[in-house]
């Protein structure tokens, strides 16, 4: 799958070229994208609450059918006589305070699977999609024409302490347009999900991939769509939110010299 080995660009924080490196194997991949979908599926189910309903809920009660002969419908009916309910049906689905038909249950497994090999190799393939030009279009992040991918900055981005000059950065790399873009994107959920503590769709913006966090993670935090990661916690999650590869990543350089332990088979 390797192919002859060639360089990308390192630039500074202003933009400028600062010197070459040489391009990881793992960009020689073809990305996989059916992998890729199954790790950040099986990834999002990990994180999921498992959720039931009580058991007996609807079943505490006397109902008992009164049988035939009481031209009367035969569904469960509370026993004894002179309250307010008595002779209410009960017990049966479809009935007011019955019990459900099929309820969720706790125990119901909800975690996905997926194998060490095709998880490791789905990180290769989401790693490989951010090198490509046309997946990172094809995911909507507004960029030049005349940008190369992978994005590779220098490491003195990772000792910044201040937003504004994270800001400053993206100017300098010509990433505004992709900023104002998820600023803009915010709306409001369709649907019950607004009461339920995510109210607010956003977009997904720049992921920056560091080695080692000298103020970069709290300086970044605030930017909207903006997410830092180490990267030895790299996942497919990071690099292709919602199991779409081709997210608009920016490396440091000492993180981009890791990624040549990342063997391709």
């Amino acid at each position: 799958m390797a192919t002859k080995s060639k360089s990308v660009k390192i630039l500074g924080l202003d933009g400028t070229e600062k010197g070459n490196i040489e391009l990881p194997d793992v960009f020689n991949l073809f990305p996989r994208f059916d992998l890729i979908q199954r790790a950040v599926v099986a990834s999002e189910s990990a994180q999921k609450q498992p959720q039931g309903r009580d058991p007996l809920a609807g079943k505490r009660n006397t109902a008992e059918s009164w049988g035939t002969g009481y031209a009367s419908a035969r569904v469960p009916r509370l026993t004894g006589s002179g309250y307010p309910s008595s002779r209410n049906a009960a017990f049966a689905p479809g009935v007011v305070g019955g019990r459900l038909a099929h309820p969720p249950r706790a125990e119901k497994v909800i975690a996905k699977r997926i194998n060490k090999k095709e998880k490791i190799l789905s990180l290769l393939s989401a790693i490989s999609a951010t090198g490509r030009i046309d997946l990172i279009k094809n995911r909507g992040h507004k960029i030049n024409d005349e940008m190369e991918f992978p994005l590779v900055v220098d490491d003195k981005l990772q000792t910044l302490k201040k937003t504004t000059q994270v800001i400053e950065v993206f100017d300098n790399l010509g990433l505004i347009p992709e900023i104002d873009r998820v600023k803009e994107g915010r709306q409001i959920r369709a649907g019950k999900g607004k009461r339920r503590g995510r109210k607010y769709r956003k977009k997904v913006g720049p992921l920056i991939v560091i080695k080692d966090d000298f103020g970069i993670f709290k300086a970044a935090r605030n930017i909207p769509g903006v997410d830092v990661v180490n990267i030895k916690n790299l996942s497919c999650k990071n690099l292709a939110p919602g199991t779409h590869p081709g997210r608009l990543v920016i490396w440091t350089q000492s993180a981009f010299q890791n990624l040549k332990k990342f063997e391709v088979n």
